[in-house]
């Protein structure tokens, strides 16, 4: 199908494109990497009367490491972060979930700040950034502010952003030495989409849990912490059983989603298995 028609601005800074925002109100929606916004425009999903197209804004696409942290900019593609050797080198987990996510084109034009405002239940980026404990920096009318990644994802296609608002930049701290991640999925065949990914970072001593952190999505219709999974294994040697009885906790409290790819009980069984397998993963 074919998209509606739009007024189109594709501002070159920042603050030109907050005062495009500002002004355009509801009218306007943000283009970053396209992937999650035009295919629901072509389908009259969304029909908004005003594109504000911001990959022209240079500042908010690169990696850097300032302060022991990672800082990447909200434009940065997907192929950007699997293939940046400082990614691979500080915080390897990011480039395991950006090689995860589509096909060469969808990585190659897809954003992971895209990605993360759109927050679509079965995106892979909300698990990883959930596990990583991300700090996201957005800009608005009144300035800048940070939103811990466990508030940022609240409903359906919905985050704590305000509608003047635009995602610029996600923090992410270096994992000490002794933390290890992963992130494991069961693709939907035709899409590429996750029925369900797990995204755990393991701290260890010798053959004790001091800390997991297990991000869960395309289970339920908001991607979450696993705090079950959580406080069952950490203190705890990593053993097979031990990781398999905390594995079992990963869907707890949670409403699964039914859609004609998966019922409820199978993506909560498959959020128990892939919570295992990469706990297992970690600790082997």
């Amino acid at each position: 199908m074919i998209p509606g028609s739009f007024e189109y601005f594709a501002p070159t800074s920042l603050n030109e494109a907050l005062d495009l925002l500002k002004t355009h109100g509801d009218d306007a929606k943000v283009l970053a990497g396209g992937h999650s916004l035009i295919p629901t425009m072509k389908l009259r999903l969304a029909e908004p009367a005003v594109i504000i197209d911001i990959t022209r804004i240079g500042d908010l696409r690169g990696v850097s490491e300032p302060d022991g942290k990672l800082v990447i900019g909200a434009l940065t593609t997907h192929y950007e972060l699997e293939s940046s050797a400082l990614v691979q080198q500080k915080v390897p987990i990011l480039s395991q979930t950006a090689a995860a996510i589509g096909d060469v084109q969808v990585r190659n034009k897809g954003t992971i700040g895209g990605s993360l405002v759109h927050a679509d239940p079965a995106a892979d980026w909300p698990a990883t950034i959930l596990a990583l404990d991300a700090d996201l920096k957005v800009a608005g009318p009144d300035g800048e502010r940070v939103i811990k990644a466990t508030d940022f994802f609240q409903e359906l296609y919905t985050t704590a952003l305000e509608p003047e608002e635009i995602l610029t930049e996600i923090h992410v701290s270096i994992p000490a030495a002794n933390t290890k991640g992963v992130y494991l999925k069961q693709y939907q065949a035709a899409s590429g989409f996750a029925l369900t990914g797990v995204a755990v970072l393991l701290t260890r001593s010798g053959d004790t849990c001091q800390k997991v952190a297990v991000g869960v999505n395309g289970v339920a219709d908001v991607a979450y912490r696993a705090t079950g999974v959580e406080s069952e294994l950490a203190g705890k040697t990593l053993s097979a059983e031990n990781i398999a009885a905390a594995a079992e906790k990963a869907a707890d409290g949670v409403d699964a989603m039914e859609d004609i790819h998966a019922s409820p009980a199978y993506r909560a069984n498959l959020a128990k298995v892939y919570a295992q397998r990469a706990i297992a993963q970690l600790a082997s």
